[in-house]
C-alpha cells in the first residue's frame, strides 16, 4: 500500500515537473527549476510581475533584462510559458543539428572521373 502511494505521489512530481510552467503564475522556485532560469532572472521575473502581468513572450524579452530571442527560444524548450504559450518567434533548436558534409565523400565525389563522350 505504501509502495504505491509512493509510487503515485512520484509520477504526480514527474508530471508536474514536465508541465509548462507559466510565467505569471509560478513561485520563485518554479521560475529556477526552469533549466536556463537562475535565482538573479528569477527575481527579475518576480519583480517586473508585481508590477503587471506579463502579455506575451514580447513583453517579456522588452520588460527582463537577459531574456531576448535565443533565449526565449531555450526557456520555452525548457517548459516556460507565457499565458500557456510557447515562444514562436523563432524555430526551436532543440534537438536540430546541421548535418556536416563527410569529408571522405566530398573527395571522392571530386576524385571520381567524369565519362568522355564518345
Amino acid at each position: 500500500m505504501l509502495k504505491n502511494l509512493f509510487a503515485a505521489l512520484l509520477a504526480l512530481a514527474t508530471a508536474i515537473a514536465f508541465a509548462g510552467v507559466d510565467v505569471n503564475k509560478a513561485s520563485q522556485a518554479e521560475l529556477e527549476a526552469v533549466k536556463g532560469i537562475g535565482p538573479a532572472a528569477a527575481t527579475k521575473i518576480m519583480a517586473e510581475r508585481q508590477k503587471g502581468s506579463f502579455k506575451d513572450w514580447g513583453d517579456v524579452m522588452q520588460r527582463v533584462g537577459g531574456i531576448k530571442q535565443a533565449k526565449a527560444v531555450k526557456l520555452s524548450d525548457a517548459g516556460l510559458t507565457v499565458n500557456g504559450e510557447s515562444f514562436k518567434g523563432a524555430p526551436s533548436t532543440k534537438g536540430d543539428k546541421p548535418l556536416k558534409e563527410n569529408k571522405a565523400a566530398k573527395s571522392e565525389a571530386k576524385a571520381e572521373p567524369t565519362l568522355a563522350k564518345k
